[in-house]
């Protein structure tokens, strides 16, 4: 399995931060239970078709499939979904230069996913702190490991309209989020002009995914930007 992730890696630079992504999303709600497995039907709209699971990354969910094939054809009906993407995302943070943690096996894959279980059980961009501690104390957190948390957004990337709304008609005062440094959110607003009506941040040649089969230099960026942080 774990030549499965490197190869991902290797392959999809920005698989770590997706798998994490995707990891959280999946545990946030009814615990990790690996809803990746269940697809929608006329009756039944899934957790990942929710709004805010739209933008999960498809490399991720490649990923769980990938590695639970290879386990299949060696140890066929032992090892779950769910333990698959906790062990995988956990393999990606400590390749991307992040800490090992232990990861104890034994999770079930769920049968049921309902996109309305979701609204709710997932933190959003625009919460206040006050909001997002009471959010994270409800799920059993505190401070320090929300914080921990919250630091895996410093892989990876986020899509313009989660914080659009700070660089584009902040308010009447000011366009821009006055908490954001001027120079960053000038970078911001290039990137994001065009994000509602075109697919700029996949042509340009400075931010479309690589699908170069040289292994990639990984890179750590900023919490809500396209754009690596500068000294």
């Amino acid at each position: 399995m774990q030549d499965v992730v490197t190869t991902k890696q290797i392959n999809s630079p920005t698989i770590a931060s997706g798998a994490l992504r995707l990891f959280v999303h999946d545990c946030m709600v009814d615990g990790c239970d690996a809803f990746v497995r269940i697809s929608s039907n006329a009756f039944n709209t899934i957790e990942r078709d929710a709004d805010i699971n739209l933008s999960l990354p498809g490399d991720a969910f490649d990923l769980v499939i990938r590695a639970k094939t290879s386990l299949e054809l060696n140890c066929p009906g032992v090892v779950s979904c769910a333990d698959i993407l906790a062990m995988a995302t956990r393999y990606l943070i400590t390749m991307v230069g992040g800490p090992y943690y232990e990861v104890q096996m034994g999770r079930k894959d769920g049968l049921i996913s309902q996109a309305s279980r979701v609204e709710g059980n997932l933190p959003r961009v625009n919460m206040t702190i006050d909001q997002l501690i009471a959010f994270f104390v409800a799920k059993g957190f505190n401070i320090q490991e929300m914080v921990a948390l919250s630091g895996g957004h410093t892989i990876g990337f986020s899509h313009c309209n989660e914080f659009s709304d700070k660089i584009f008609n902040f308010s009447f005062a000011s366009h821009v989020d006055p908490a954001l440094n001027p120079k960053f959110a000038i970078a911001l607003k290039k990137v994001c002009a065009n994000f509602r009506s075109d697919h700029m941040l996949v042509t340009d040649p400075r931010t479309k995914p690589s699908w170069s089969c040289t292994p990639p230099t990984i890179r750590r960026f900023s919490l809500t930007s396209h754009v690596p942080w500068r000294s």
